[in-house]
């Protein structure tokens, strides 16, 4: 089985309208909610883990879940409001948010006393390792799983304006670097955070992937690197797509330690998620494909 452990949210998407007062679409997402119900539609065994509310938001998100086929035992439930991110496409399709999360249901995570018998990967990001006071508990699920010697992603997908302290962010960061197997980031993640590839992977990862928009997707290892191209598609809009190439990494290491695969298997592996990530770019908000989409069943 495969966890995943961060928010949830919705998703309030301009309806494709012009103006900047066009209607806003309400879809689920959070990047460890998209990276679950990708997990879900490939084929995958997987688990959330996290808080969410009992409000109506909160049930269609437990609803999406079951939808994909994961697993909502270790879901946390309370009466808090859901937490909402409001996105603004470009022309290019990529997206911006402002978020409304004060006082909501998944910021008072709280670290479970054990995951179920046989994981063997545990996936962290995004606002859940950001907001207090549940990122504490977040961080130390994180280095608990990898004592035990669990397989761990770390996909910062850094939301600036959620980060009022940015050098105290970036030091604890540094400090979960040592319990991460494999450290996703993006371009954007990488220029902000202040740290190479090559340097991240000193302290810790077994290997960094960097996923670069149009310009495709890199793993950094420490013996070699190797890039594949973006699928070249119509893009509606890029949300969810690093969470939809999350899902193709975990679903494709199966806990295997990154640091171990050849040079074919990480092509073949970033190609799958490069596939992956175009579908998901092809469809308004986070729509992951299925294993069929991808000749996976």
């Amino acid at each position: 089985m495969i966890v995943v452990a961060g928010e949830s949210l919705i998703d309030l998407v301009p309806d494709g309208a012009a103006g900047p007062l066009s209607p806003l679409l309400p879809r689920p997402g959070g990047g460890p909610y998209n990276t679950a119900v990708a997990l879900g539609r490939i084929g995958a065994e997987a688990a959330f883990c996290s808080r969410v509310s009992t409000d109506a938001f909160g049930e269609a998100l437990l609803g999406g879940l079951r939808a994909a086929g994961v697993a909502t035992g270790l879901v946390q439930r309370g009466p808090e409001p859901t937490s909402l991110a409001v996105a603004s496409v470009g022309p290019d399709g990529s997206a911006r948010y402002g978020f409304y999360v004060e006082g909501t249901a998944d910021r008072l995570f709280v670290l479970p006393e054990r995951l179920p018998e046989g994981v063997r990967a545990v996936a962290f990001g995004t606002c859940s390792l950001a907001l207090e006071p549940g990122a504490s508990a977040y961080e130390e699920l994180l280095r608990r799983s990898s004592r035990e010697g669990v397989f761990t992603l770390l996909d910062p997908n850094v939301r600036p304006g959620l980060i009022p302290d940015p050098a105290a962010y970036r030091d604890r960061f540094a400090g979960w670097l040592p319990y991460v197997s494999l450290l996703k980031l993006s371009e954007e993640d990488a220029a902000w955070l202040g740290g190479s590839p090559a340097g991240l992977l000193e302290r810790g990862p077994g290997a960094v992937v960097l996923t670069r928009g149009a310009g495709g997707l890199t793993v950094f290892t420490r013996g070699f690197e190797v890039s594949v191209p973006a699928v070249r598609v119509r893009v509606v809009d890029t949300i969810g797509a690093g969470d939809t190439v999350n899902a193709a990494l975990l679903h494709g290491l199966a806990g295997r330690d990154p640091a171990a695969l050849s040079r074919e298997e990480w092509r073949e592996l970033l190609s799958l998620a490069a596939r992956a990530a175009a579908l998901t770019c092809t469809r308004a908000g986070a729509e992951p494909p299925y294993g069929h989409e991808l000749g996976d069943g």
